[in-house]
Parts: C-alpha cells; sequence; structure tokens
C-alpha cells in the first residue's frame, strides 16, 4: 500500500489462484469503507448479516432486500463470487416463524412450509448470482452428549428440518452449492458430533455438498493437529471444505481483561506464525478446500471488537485499521509465492 492509499502488495486472490477462492464478509458500510482493500485481495464475499432471516424477511409478508442487493450488487460490479449466509439458524430468526396466526407455537406442517416459501423467495432470487448457501448454521450442541441443540426448530418440527432446509434450497437453485456451517469445528467432540449429522445427512440422501469450518480461533485454541485431524475427518465424507468465517482472535475466548489499546508485544508475531501454519495446511489440503472466507477484511471493523467483551478493541485479521498488510500477511504471502 503506497501513499495515496493504493494497494501495491501482491493480491490474496492472485496468490490463492491455483487453490481455493478467498472471501471477506462485508456489510452496506465496509462495501464502502474498505472497497479498495476488498477489490484489490478478494474474489468472493459473504453477507455479514444481511441475508439472515430477520433481516430479509422481518414479518410474514414482508420481505426487505434492499441491504442484500446492495452487496450482490457490490459483488458484481467487482467481478466476485457470493455466498449466501444463511438460511435456518436459531439465532436472528423472528418469532413470527415459530407462532401461528393466533400466538400460539405453530404446528410442523406449518413451520416447514413457512420455511419452504422463505427459502423459494430468497435462494430463488439469487439464483445463478450466488454460487454457494450456508443453508443450515450452528445446529450441534456444544456440550453433553446430545447431537442437536435445543431451539424451536427442534421443538416443533424434529430433526427432520435440517434435511428438509437442504432439499428446499436445491429445489430452489440447483446449481448452488449448499454447506452445513458451524463453529468449535475443530474441537475432538464437536467435530465428532458435525460428522456424524452431516454423515446422516448423506445416508438420507439430503443433497449436501460441503461443510463450513467457521474457524474463529485465537492464538492459543485449536492446535494446529486438531484443525489437520478436522479437515480428515470432514475431508472423508467426500465433501467439500470450506473456512467460512476466519478470524484469529489475540485474546482467549475466557479472557475478558479490556486494558489494551494496541497488541501487547509479541501478539502480532505469534498472530503470524498460527496464520502461517494455517495456511501451510489449507495449501497441503487445498484439493478439498475450496474456498477461505475471512469474517471481515481488516482491523478496523471486526464484530470481535464487541464479542465476547463489549467495546474491546481486538486485531484478528491480515490487514491493521488502516488496511496495511500486518506480518501476518507477510508470512502467508511467502508461504504462497514459494
Amino acid at each position: 500500500m503506497n501513499s495515496t492509499g493504493t494497494h501495491t502488495e501482491q493480491a490474496l486472490k492472485d496468490l490463492f489462484a491455483q487453490h481455493f477462492r478467498i472471501g471477506a464478509a462485508v456489510n452496506p458500510r465496509t462495501i464502502r469503507s474498505q472497497e479498495q482493500l476488498l477489490a484489490h485481495h478478494f474474489n468472493s464475499i459473504t453477507a455479514e448479516n444481511e441475508m439472515k432471516f430477520v433481516s430479509v424477511h422481518p414479518e410474514e409478508d414482508v420481505y426487505t432486500f434492499e441491504d442484500a442487493d446492495l452487496l450482490a450488487d457490490f459483488a458484481g460490479r467487482h467481478q466476485m463470487a457470493m455466498r449466501g449466509h444463511t438460511l435456518v439458524w436459531h439465532n436472528q430468526t423472528p418469532d413470527w416463524l415459530f407462532e401461528d396466526s393466533q400466538g400460539r407455537p405453530a404446528g410442523k406442517a406449518l413451520l416447514l412450509e413457512r420455511l419452504r416459501s422463505h427459502i423459494d423467495t430468497v435462494v430463488g432470487r439469487y439464483k445463478g448470482r450466488l454460487y454457494a448457501w450456508d443453508v443450515v448454521n450452528e445446529v450441534i450442541a456444544d456440550e453433553g452428549d446430545a447431537l442437536l441443540r435445543p431451539s424451536k426448530w427442534l421443538d416443533i418440527a424434529g430433526p427432520e428440518f435440517i434435511a428438509s432446509a437442504f432439499e428446499y434450497a436445491h429445489d430452489a437453485d440447483p446449481d448452488a452449492l449448499l454447506f452445513y456451517n458451524d463453529y468449535n469445528e475443530s474441537h475432538p467432540a464437536k467435530r465428532d458430533k458435525i460428522y456424524a449429522l452431516v454423515k446422516s445427512l448423506l445416508e438420507q440422501g439430503a443433497p449436501i455438498h460441503g461443510i463450513g469450518l467457521q474457524a474463529h480461533w485465537n492464538l492459543f485454541d485449536p492446535s494446529l493437529d486438531d484443525i489437520r485431524a478436522a479437515i480428515e475427518k470432514y475431508a472423508s465424507l467426500g465433501l467439500q471444505l470450506q473456512l467460512t468465517e476466519l478470524d484469529v482472535s489475540v485474546f482467549r475466548f475466557d479472557d475478558r481483561r479490556a486494558d489494551l489499546t494496541s497488541p501487547e508485544p509479541g501478539m502480532l508475531e505469534r498472530q503470524a506464525e498460527l496464520y502461517e501454519g494455517v495456511f501451510g495446511l489449507l495449501k497441503e489440503y487445498s484439493d478439498v478446500i475450496s474456498g477461505v472466507t475471512f469474517w471481515g477484511a481488516a482491523d478496523d471493523y471486526t464484530w470481535l471488537d464487541d464479542f465476547p467483551v463489549r467495546g474491546r478493541k481486538n486485531w484478528p485479521m491480515l490487514f491493521d485499521a488502516q488496511h496495511r498488510p500486518k506480518p501476518a500477511y507477510d508470512r502467508i504471502a511467502a508461504l504462497f509465492a514459494e
């Protein structure tokens, strides 16, 4: 990046051209504030929140596509691919979906018909423009022996809502790649549950094409060995894999301090070492990994500034708050330039 703000470093999309797409999550604000960075480095985007259920379908007879269309148009203008995120989730889903006209809990048939209608409308609107969808998001239980997390989806429709969502999405756009997406995907216990769910979907004949590893990682967790084991286990199902929400927090998840206004000595170097190790794995397994998407693009905007500690600055990306390459970028660039 030179003094005029023009990016002169080698573009990530060129470094990874023989391996996988490289993407970033965006919103209507960041496509303006980060446009030069996004256009230079990335060939894929994902809507951060703008295609989630509550964003596009807040009321039963109301669809609000303005922000989602804005992002899809940005992708088209910059010749980027685009992933859809997400069709079924226990969060950011409006209450009306789970209630009948009398305000009582909706029945199974009503809920599934509403889901079909929603997917027909949303996926159908972007048919041919979005190449992939995170169809079902985060249904696996984090702890204990239960496979699925408690949710209104599960309470009303039972486990079959998962396969149904994939069937509806495939009907709406037969050419779209359909993913199951989850976090803590490299922790052995949850990895095995995700594997079991996806294996069962394949056995049911559900049209699922890939697994999304969210990859919200930090300097201490997970280990590269656990990431490798997860990649190998998921890939054994014969599906493609994508890292869908990659960032590397400088804090442990249970670290709640909020006193830092800049990274501590060594933090960015440790981050660079970890990113180098991660991308070394991704290069090694690029025959099964078709895309890598960061949950953001640079340190000026990241959801980690408010999670899990609201208002605490984090520095998880390859580019700093001024959109300049960080040591992590340099390590990755050297690795793929070899």
